[in-house]
């Protein structure tokens, strides 16, 4: 069982500890106790930026997306289609592989019954050539485009191959650290070396690789070789798989079935990959504004991963056809002329595979952290201003002039770090409040691993910020709390506000801030499991609403009557979601719902009793749909199936065809230009897309 996964924060700003002593290079270091072994001094700890706003941040300008995964095909499985889209548009990629996937070392060949023989330097070889064709084909080219082949040195003289091709505008450059899966005593290495002080993990030397010589990591060569890496490509967006997986109690037969570590939803190798890919970038952060310089400005997402299996399919057929098509080429054919003698492709993995696999792994794309995209608010001038996380911290985005939709540069706004997402809501006076789940504590070696829901409150309607307040965690014991998911906030008609968050339990806690500003305490609201994706909103009647997707049904939590208690609704009755649900007020002051079910392109739209909604527009597409209420009926905001922004507005949806390719979910804003798509690029920048019409 994987515990404590995560990198280690200390308060105060640009401090570092001193370096640990490396241990012996390329060997297992047996655990303290045993007979001629020394364990190194304390480990270095990765420094926080300094939750005080008022840093300089780093803008290029420029995008550049970074994958971090465990294993090669990760990224196929689990962070498709965004990465495909982003290359398509002409965002140059590097993915960064850490283990070697060398596993046993046979690369079987469905259908032939030959036992193959175990040889870990030719699978791992196999498996790099089957990433050379995925990609090769995925920039359009033949997938036996040969590529520059290289040796790049690493923090610590460590070596890594390094295969690079372009066509025409758009790059793709595959980094293999090639860390071995498994070692003498220790089946998965790599958690081990996050979880343990007196060990190394060597790396594997692939076959036909340009390197010839093994390196060796120790915790802080491995989270050092990453923050060199980040600083060499400066990435803008990084994309790592699942730091926290959910509780997932299966049977042992299941579970190994499954390939899920014992208690958790997902491979033991990702979440310590994830971990380490998270602690680079607090670390990175901290490296970059020692004495003084400025925080690199990228967006983080997490995937998630084995999550997949357990919760229904959310991507529609076209969606997934053209995902699925990414791994054919990969897991290749033994009888290609592919010209690796070590094999061409992962040969288990290709052809309709992915599609039969019953774990349905491909079937659905989740984020770790599906927020409802930036928040967006106008001010008294007009001018639409932009919060989001940048760095691992909040900052602020405000239009130059209104309705020009060029904005300045971000204002620091400190907090983090900070999970992806930010919720807010406004109170009756008009002030904001913005909240965001911490990195509270992020630490290897079984040592604190902590995550908190902060909040930003503003002094003064449109006015400075107080101090960033923690809000604690419902749960009391670290590794649930590390479970959580992105807060959602409203206000009540009475001033109270009603702050909502998935817990360990996969149910919903929540606080409630009264009217002088203190909070009571955490509250489990009780239900059936659901996935994260909340949606909050206050009724006609002035009730507040919460609902949530659940496996087979949105569940569904409201007031009997204002300023009551929020409590769960069973039996909602409501249709099957595949993700993330919206909620808009309907012309007659009730709540109506939008979300896609299962594999299905088309809208649902309804009521929360079940009965239609008064309009169920026509909005094909795929992933979380954004809705707003107006006199003339729902504006909806989301994606078509090729992944372009569109809006719904008066009855007729319109496609974003240009600009900068959009990360995860927008933000729909009813302001003085109409209705307003608001998001984040590739280039870590605001965009914003108005539909001007007059019928909003």
């Amino acid at each position: 069982m994987l515990r404590a996964l995560g990198g280690s924060f200390r308060p105060g700003r640009r401090r570092f500890l001193a370096s640990a002593t490396a241990a012996a290079a390329g060997v297992t270091v047996a655990a303290a106790g045993l007979s001629g072994c020394t364990v190194p001094a304390p480990r270095r700890t990765g420094p926080t930026a300094d939750p005080a706003p008022g840093m300089p941040i780093t803008s290029s300008r420029r995008a550049q997306l970074m994958q971090i995964m465990a294993h090669p095909d990760d990224d196929l499985y689990f962070m498709n289609p965004d990465c495909r889209q982003m290359v398509d548009s002409g965002v140059p990629l590097v993915c960064v592989y850490v283990s070697a996937g060398e596993h046993m070392g046979k690369n079987p060949v469905p259908g032939d019954r030959t036992p193959p023989k175990a040889d870990k330097a030719a699978y791992s070889s196999a498996r790099h050539q089957g990433l050379r064709q995925a990609y090769a084909a995925m920039l359009g080219l033949d997938k036996f485009t040969p590529w520059r082949k290289g040796v790049m040195t690493l923090r610590g003289d460590r070596q890594a191959e390094i295969n690079t091709l372009t066509n025409g505008n758009r790059r793709v450059e595959l980094v293999f650290l090639n860390l071995a899966m498994h070692i003498p005593r220790r089946y998965y290495a790599i958690p081990d070396l996050w979880n343990e002080r007196a060990l190394t993990v060597p790396s594997v030397v692939a076959a036909d690789s340009p390197v010839h010589r093994s390196s060796s990591y120790d915790y802080d060569g491995l989270v050092d070789t990453l923050v060199g890496l980040m600083e060499r490509y400066q990435p803008t967006v990084v994309h790592t798989l699942d730091p926290d997986p959910d509780i997932q109690h299966s049977t042992e037969v299941k579970r190994k079935k499954d390939s899920e570590q014992k208690g958790y939803s997902d491979h033991a190798d990702h979440t310590a990959v994830a971990c380490f890919s998270w602690a680079a970038m607090v670390r990175w952060v901290a490296e970059a504004t020692e004495g003084g310089g400025a925080i690199p400005g990228f967006v983080a997402t997490a995937f998630r991963a084995y999550y997949n299996r357990h919760w229904p399919k959310n991507l529609p057929e076209a969606v997934l056809q053209r995902k699925a098509a990414n791994l054919v080429p990969y897991g290749g054919d033994p009888d290609w002329e592919c010209g690796n003698p070590s094999g061409c492709g992962d040969y288990g993995v290709g052809g309709i595979r992915p599609l039969t696999n019953k774990k349905g792994w491909v079937r659905s794309t989740h984020y770790r952290y599906p927020g409802a995209g930036p928040v967006v608010t106008t001010g008294q001038d007009g001018r639409t201003t932009v919060y989001g996380v940048l760095g691992l911290r909040a900052v602020r985005w405000r239009e130059t002039e209104p309705g020009s939709g060029q904005w300045g540069s971000p204002d620091d706004l400190g907090g983090g770090p900070l999970a992806p997402g930010l919720a807010a809501t406004t109170l009756l006076d008009g002030r904001q409040l913005l909240f965001a789940l911490r990195f509270s504590a992020l630490a290897g070696h079984h040592a604190a691993n902590e995550r908190e829901i902060v909040v930003l409150e503003q002094r003064t309607a449109g006015g400075p910020f107080l101090a960033w307040r923690g809000l604690g965690n419902p749960e009391r014991v670290d590794d649930r709390g590390r479970r959580l998911g992105v807060p959602v906030a409203v206000t009540a008609p009475d001033g109270r506000v009603h702050l909502f968050v998935r817990n360990a339990d996969k149910g919903v806690s929540s606080r409630v801030r009264e009217t002088d500003g203190t909070w009571g305490p955490w509250l489990d609201l009780g239900g059936a499991e659901v996935q994260d994706g909340l949606a909050t909103a206050v009724d006609g009647r002035g009730r507040v609403h919460l609902c949530a997707p659940g496996r087979g049904s949105v569940h569904h939590w409201t007031q009997d009557a204002p300023g009551h208690p929020v409590t769960w609704r069973p039996e909602s009755g409501l249709p099957e979601p595949g993700g993330p649900v919206a909620l808009a007020a309907a012309p007659d002051g009730s709540l109506e719902l939008y979300y896609r079910r299962p594999t299905r392109k088309e809208l649902t739209a309804i009521r929360l009793d079940g009965a239609p909604a008064h309009a169920r527009p026509r909005f094909d597409g795929y992933g979380r749909v954004g809705a707003a209420g107006t006199p003339h009926g729902p504006v909806l905001l989301g994606r078509d199936l090729r992944g372009r922004v569109q809006l719904h507005v008066a009855g007729r949806s319109v496609t974003r065809a240009h600009g900068v390719v959009p990360l995860e979910a927008a933000t729909l804003h009813l302001g003085p230009q109409g209705a307003l798509a608001v998001g984040l690029g590739a280039d870590a920048y605001p965009w914003s897309w108005a539909s001007h019409s007059d019928a909003i």
